[in-house]
């Protein structure tokens, strides 16, 4: 079983930072792409970032130069540094990791939970 937990969440005034984390946990052979996603009330959810297994990243048009991907692959961990963080920017924020079990040949898509972000003043 594997489970992408997110964290890092929270209430931020515009032109702040967060910084947002997901970790992936259980039978890992190895990890693909990860990245980040997210989905706003009443929207559908918009692609933010990616970064490949060797540190290639593409970012949304709407974040580019705010928010840097990044990823510990001893960790298994994958993180969002937000910066200069605007109201439109409020969302739910989902992880993906393509995975490799142990004892499998695949890569299937894994999806943490979420973790809000609102930017208000």
């Amino acid at each position: 079983q594997v489970q992408l937990v997110e964290s890092g969440g929270g209430l931020v005034q515009p032109g702040e930072s967060l910084r947002l984390s997901c970790a992936a946990s259980g039978r890992i052979f190895s990890i693909n792409d990860m990245g980040w996603s997210r989905q706003a009330p009443g929207k559908e959810r918009e692609l933010v970032a990616t970064i490949t297994s060797g540190g290639s990243t593409n970012y949304a048009d709407s974040v580019k130069g705010r928010f840097s991907i990044s990823r510990d692959n001893a960790k298994n961990t994958v993180y969002l540094e937000m910066n200069s963080l605007k109201p439109v920017d409020t969302a739910v924020y989902y992880c993906y990791a393509h995975i490799r079990s142990t004892g499998s040949t695949y890569f299937p898509n894994y999806w943490g939970r979420g973790t809000q972000v609102t930017v208000s003043s």
